[in-house]
C-alpha cells in the first residue's frame, strides 16, 4: 500500500480544498440571479448547494485531524485567491462558465482523485471515505460544465491559460478583479419569460375557489411551482450580501435555496407531461424578486420569506395543495406535492434556526416580517402604463392547451377565470395601494 500520507500534509491539501469549493459555492450563488439563462440559473442553484455541503463535510473531518484552531479562514496561497477572485469578476457568462467549467472544476476533480490514490486507504479510510462520495458531485458538476461549453461553443483561451497557471501555484496578473463586481440583484431572464412583470393571473384565489375543479387546480400548481424560480433570485441576494454568519447558515440556506429550484423544475416537467408549451402559454413574472432585492435589505428580504413561509404550513397550504393534488388523480402531481410539503417543514426549521433566534419571540418575528411584505410594492398600474405589461390573461391559453392534449373539452367556468394580482396579492390579502 506505500507509506501514505502525513496528517500534516493531508490537512494541506484538504485546506486548499475547502477553499476553492467555498469560493466556488459563493461563485455559482452570487450569479444566479442576474444570470439570463434558465439552465444556468438552475445548474447555478445546484452547483452552489453541492460545493457547500463537500466543504461542509471537509471543515468536519479537518476538525478531527489535530487542527484546532482549524484556519479554515486562511487562503492557501495568493495565486488561488487572484484565480478566484478573477472568475467571480468575469464580466460575463463566457468568461464565467469558461473559468468555473473549463479550469477550476476539472482541475479540482483531478486533485481530489490524487489524494485518494496517495492518501493510505486505512490510516486516512474517513476522509477517503468523504472524497468518494464527493467525487460523484464533482464527476457530474464537470459532465454537466463540459455540455455547457459545448453548447455555448466555447474554447480555452489566453486568459483561461492564465487561469490554469494560477491553479499550479503561478501568480498572475489581475485583469477582471482589479475593480471587485458588485453583486447584481436585478433578476434577469431569457426569451423563454418573454413577459416577466406579467401579474394577470392570481394562481392563488383561483386553488382556493371550492367551485374549481381539481385537475385545473393541478394546472394552477404547476404554475406556482414554476413560478418560484423567483425564490433562488431572491435568497441567492440573501447569501451574497449577509456577511460575519456561521458557516451552518450559508449551507441551510443554500440548502434551502436549491430546493426552490427543485419546485420550480417541478412545475416545468409537470406542464410538459400536461402538454402545455410552458414558454407560450404560461407567463412566469419576476416582479416578487424584483421587488424584495430592490426595495429591502436582506434582513428584510429572510422576513418575508420566513413571514410566507408560516402561511404554507397550516391546512390551507402546503397539505391542502398535496391534497388537491391526489384528488385529482394526477399522480405525478401528487409525488411533487408531496416532497414540496416536506421541504417546506424543512425550511420552515431553517427559519426558525437563523431568523427566528434574532427576536425575543416568534410573534415578534413574524409581524416584522408581515411589516416588511406590507412595505414592497409592486405596481400592477404603473407596469402597465410604463408598457412592460399588459397583465394579458394568459389562463385560458394553458388550460385549453391541457384540455386539447387529453382530448377534453374546457370547462365554460374555468375558461373563464380572469382575477389577477391587482387588488388581492399572493397569501390572499387585499391590497389598497399596489397589486
Amino acid at each position: 500500500m506505500g507509506e501514505g500520507l502525513g496528517v500534516d500534509e493531508c490537512v494541506r491539501r484538504l485546506k486548499r480544498f475547502h477553499y476553492s469549493l467555498k469560493r466556488l459555492h459563493r461563485i455559482f450563488n452570487d450569479r444566479i440571479t442576474a444570470e439570463p439563462i434558465y439552465e444556468l440559473k438552475m445548474g447555478f442553484s445546484l452547483h452552489s448547494f453541492l460545493c457547500a455541503e463537500l466543504a461542509t463535510g471537509l471543515r468536519q473531518r479537518i476538525g478531527e485531524m489535530r487542527e484546532p484552531p482549524l484556519g479554515l479562514d486562511v487562503v492557501p496561497c495568493e495565486a488561488l485567491e487572484v484565480l478566484f477572485d478573477e472568475i467571480a469578476n468575469a464580466v460575463d457568462t463566457q468568461g464565467l462558465v469558461l473559468g468555473l467549467y473549463g479550469i477550476v472544476l476539472p482541475a479540482l476533480k483531478t486533485e481530489v482523485e490524487q489524494y485518494c490514490s496517495d492518501t493510505h486507504p486505512l490510516a486516512d479510510a474517513p476522509t477517503r471515505r468523504l472524497l468518494r462520495a464527493g467525487l460523484l458531485d464533482l464527476e457530474d458538476m464537470t459532465v454537466y460544465g463540459a455540455q455547457v461549453l459545448e453548447v455555448l461553443g466555447l474554447e480555452g483561451n489566453q486568459w483561461s491559460a492564465s487561469l490554469g497557471k494560477a491553479w499550479g501555484g503561478e501568480l498572475i496578473e489581475r485583469e477582471y478583479s482589479l475593480e471587485p463586481r458588485t453583486f447584481d440583484g436585478v433578476p434577469r431572464r431569457d426569451e423563454r419569460f418573454p413577459d416577466p412583470y406579467n401579474m394577470g393571473v392570481n394562481a392563488e384565489v383561483f386553488l382556493y375557489d371550492e367551485d374549481m375543479p381539481a385537475q385545473a387546480k393541478t394546472l394552477m400548481m404547476f404554475y406556482k411551482r414554476l413560478r418560484e424560480i423567483d425564490v433562488p433570485e431572491m435568497m441567492a441576494s440573501i447569501i451574497a450580501e449577509t456577511e460575519g454568519k456561521p458557516w451552518g447558515y450559508y449551507r441551510d440556506m443554500t440548502r434551502q435555496l436549491w430546493d426552490e429550484s427543485r419546485h420550480a423544475m417541478m412545475g416545468e416537467v409537470g406542464f410538459a407531461q400536461a402538454g402545455v408549451d410552458w414558454s407560450r402559454q404560461v407567463m412566469v413574472n419576476f416582479t416578487w424578486s424584483l421587488a424584495l432585492n430592490t426595495q429591502l435589505n436582506p434582513k428584510e428580504r429572510h422576513a418575508v420569506l420566513y413571514f410566507i413561509e408560516q402561511g404554507l404550513m397550516p391546512k390551507t397550504g402546503k397539505r391542502y395543495e398535496w391534497e388537491v393534488a391526489k384528488e385529482s388523480g394526477n399522480t405525478l402531481s401528487a409525488l411533487f406535492q408531496d416532497f414540496d410539503w416536506a421541504d417546506e417543514v424543512l425550511h420552515a426549521r431553517v427559519g426558525r434556526d437563523w431568523y427566528l433566534s434574532q427576536f425575543d419571540d416568534s410573534k415578534e418575528a413574524v409581524e416584522y416580517g408581515d411589516q416588511c411584505w406590507s412595505r414592497v410594492l409592486m405596481d400592477w398600474e404603473k407596469y402597465r402604463e410604463d408598457g412592460v405589461s399588459e397583465h394579458r390573461n394568459w389562463w385560458p391559453d394553458c388550460y385549453r392547451a391541457a384540455c386539447e392534449a387529453k382530448g377534453e373539452t374546457p370547462e365554460e367556468t374555468v375558461m373563464a377565470y380572469d382575477t389577477s394580482y391587482k387588488e388581492v396579492r399572493a397569501d390572499l390579502r387585499n391590497l389598497s395601494v399596489s397589486g
